[in-house]
């Protein structure tokens, strides 16, 4: 069967070990993200087994309805939003689930925490102009560390901080605030009190109906001018244009982020890119050997038995039938 795999940005994927799971198969590899459906459809014509990284590429019933050949979606992690479950069903398209790991979100979530407070990347890219000490950052010790979504990430993240000296305050659903408290951490007893009392505020929900634009203006107009917004979860979380525009306001004064709403982002005029209160990572929340090997592994496991007539973890059987 002909399998194509999408969006490998970094050309990484023959290098990987769980690549030699489909040693012999007929592949190619796409590396770059076609956002035109007519154009991928036909990069995709004779395609019969896709394998997806993460969530790059949209998968929409109009370019199913192009793809009479497809017959399998490998996706690496766990399906969202970029995969248009019912259209699959429809057109009989099985979607194989894989499995993921917090370990390389945290610490890369806690690497823009540091970065950013710190104000790291700044006063490196002085030194490369020729300039020494240009600027002063911050300590983490002592602050209030705002989390968002109290799953396995945010968890982490607490466990990050409370070996830091800085104080966790969790928000979410209250089985999140319940757990949170069950661990020894504070959760706040409002959104208002969350946003005005985080020096740091970290986001860890999944992006849903119920989650869209779930941060307001108004909630990021409560932060002080010293405080921090880290987002590696999804741009999608925040209303639209708001946090460009309460950052060019002050508050918050401070943000890290790893997620935009139009991925990739070639463009150096980009606006986050040219603040001096913002640092900006290129979606590298999961990009990490390791994780590459479990994503991969996992993935290549369900195409193998998917050609072998025992199809495994699949979100939506009724395809098969």
């Amino acid at each position: 069967m002909k399998i194509t795999i999408l969006d490998d940005y970094q050309n990484a994927i023959k290098k990987l070990e769980s690549f030699n799971i489909l040693k012999g198969f007929d592949i190619t590899i796409i590396n770059h993200t076609e956002k035109d459906t007519v154009k991928l459809a036909q990069l995709l014509h004779d395609t019969e087994i896709i394998v997806l990284i993460r969530e790059r590429t949209e998968i929409t019933e109009d370019l199913l309805s192009r793809l009479p050949k497809l017959r399998l979606i490998s996706q690496t992690g766990k399906k969202s939003n970029h995969l248009d479950i019912d259209a699959c069903t429809k057109y009989k398209v099985a979607v194989a689930e894989g499995i993921g790991s917090p370990i390389a979100p945290s610490e890369l979530a806690w690497a823009l925490i540091m970065n950013t407070v710190r104000q790291i990347p700044q006063a490196i890219q002085g030194m490369k102009e020729g300039k020494w000490q240009i600027n002063i950052g911050s300590a983490i010790q002592g602050k209030t560390i705002g989390i968002w979504g109290y799953g396995k990430i945010g968890q982490k993240i607490a466990k990050y901080a409370n070996a830091f000296g800085a104080n966790v305050l969790v928000w979410g659903s209250e089985n999140s605030k319940n757990q949170a408290i069950s661990d020894g951490f504070d959760k706040a007893n409002s959104k208002e009190e969350f946003f005005s009392k985080s020096d740091i505020i970290t986001l860890h929900l999944r992006l849903n109906e119920s989650t869209f634009e779930i941060v307001k203006e108004t909630d990021l107009n409560q932060m002080s001018p010293n405080s921090v917004l880290i987002n590696t979860a999804r741009a999608e979380l925040i209303e639209k244009g708001a946090l460009l525009k309460c950052l060019k306001n002050g508050k918050p004064g401070f943000a890290g982020l790893d997620v935009y709403e139009e991925e990739p982002i070639y463009d150096m005029n980009f606006e986050f890119l040219k603040m001096a209160n913002v640092v900006c990572t290129p979606h590298l929340g999961y990009v990490e050997q390791n994780s590459y090997e479990l994503y991969f592994e996992k993935a290549f496991e369900n195409v193998i038995n998917y050609i072998n007539k025992n199809p495994t973890n699949i979100a939506n059987p009724e395809a098969l039938q």
